[in-house]
């Protein structure tokens, strides 16, 4: 949080380069919803679904878009991207983070090199030949096995795993419980059983990544699994081996990537989503929820595979013309032949 507790709209407006409409003078301690906020707060409006509550709304100002401004007669911040503009905001009430110590049981290897004011929670385990840059944290509970490397500013939360030979590079976020370089799903049948691949390759994760509460990563069996810089994963993710997801990519919850599949730039792929293994999907490409993908997509644009929820009744005599189907297009098939 910026050393100051509250601030006049004209502050906000000069400092995030923003349009200010009213009293410049009103003072802002605080930021909430439409419907939560109070004189002494500020709310934005980003999603048009929530525009029938600007009419009501006690908020102190408003953060809106010039078309939104013209109809409201309060105090407002105008922005061209009001979601935007409402984060830089947010970031100025966030907590300053506890100073950098190491805890007393805190395990760290001799082999081990620590950068300036770096923290280390109570029961982590710090292996050999890790390294760790200028004020990390590590939270409670993490083990970092052998030669990990933690770039500066990064934060890791508690109960993280991970795996040797892991790279994290600057400004990366680690929620609690992810799993960061564990062994690939690598079996091959060997007659009558299953032998195990060995892993032997490792994780690179770029600048600027988060990676959500319970995500899982899998290092690469040969070679490395490879994150673009701010790639940002949402919880309980599965990365098999080898895949690669390029920059600007946002994954959101519960979904799944077999391995040495390629995600591109800049990719916008929906929660519970299953992409199958040695694909290539290409930049600028956004899967809507739980879209099942089995071979490569290549052009630009939005794809989707799943079947949007409908009343019971309609959805049971769909299903049942669904199983018609085969046996209408053999009778169309007839039909077209007798012509």
């Amino acid at each position: 949080m910026l050393p100051q507790s509250t601030w006049t709209l004209q502050q906000i407006a000069e400092r995030l380069k923003l349009v200010m409409h009213g009293d410049g003078q009103h003072r802002i301690s605080g930021i909430a919803t439409l419907s939560d906020a109070d004189s002494q707060q500020v709310a934005f409006l980003a999603n048009p679904t929530y525009r029938k509550q600007l009419a009501d709304t006690r908020a102190g100002a408003v953060i809106l878009s010039e078309r939104d401004a013209s109809d409201y007669p309060g105090n407002c911040l105008i922005s061209s991207q009001p979601y935007v503009s409402y984060a830089q905001l947010a970031e100025w009430f966030v907590p300053d983070p506890a100073p950098a110590d190491i805890h007393p049981s805190a395990v760290i290897d001799a082999q081990a090199t620590l950068g300036n004011n770096v923290a280390v929670g109570a029961n982590s385990v710090i292996g050999p030949g890790c390294r760790l840059a200028d004020n990390v944290r590590i939270g409670p509970g993490c083990i970092l096995e052998s030669d990990c490397q933690v770039e500066r500013d990064s934060v890791i939360m508690a109960r993280v795993w991970i795996g040797p030979n892991t790279r994290l590079g600057k400004r990366v976020r680690v929620h609690p419980g992810a799993v960061l370089g564990s062994d690939g799903f690598g079996l091959a049948w060997n007659q009558d059983h299953w032998k195990k691949v060995p892993q032997l390759g490792g994780l690179l994760i770029g600048d600027d990544c988060e990676i959500g509460a319970n995500t899982t990563i899998d290092r690469g069996s040969i070679g490395d699994t490879v994150l673009a810089e701010d790639v940002r994963l949402d919880n309980q993710i599965q990365i098999a081996h080898n895949v690669q997801i390029g920059a600007h990519t946002a994954i959101a919850a519960c979904t799944g990537i077999a391995g040495s599949t390629s995600i591109g730039e800049h990719c916008l792929i929906g929660g519970a989503c299953g992409i199958g293994g040695h694909l290539q999907i290409g930049d600028r490409i956004t899967l809507t929820g739980m879209s099942m993908v089995t071979h490569s997509l290549q052009a630009p644009g939005s794809y989707g595979s799943a079947i949007p929820a409908a009343p019971q009744k309609i959805w049971h005599r769909n299903i049942a013309r669904l199983r018609q189907l085969d046996k209408l297009w053999r009778r169309l098939k007839e039909l077209k032949k007798n012509d």
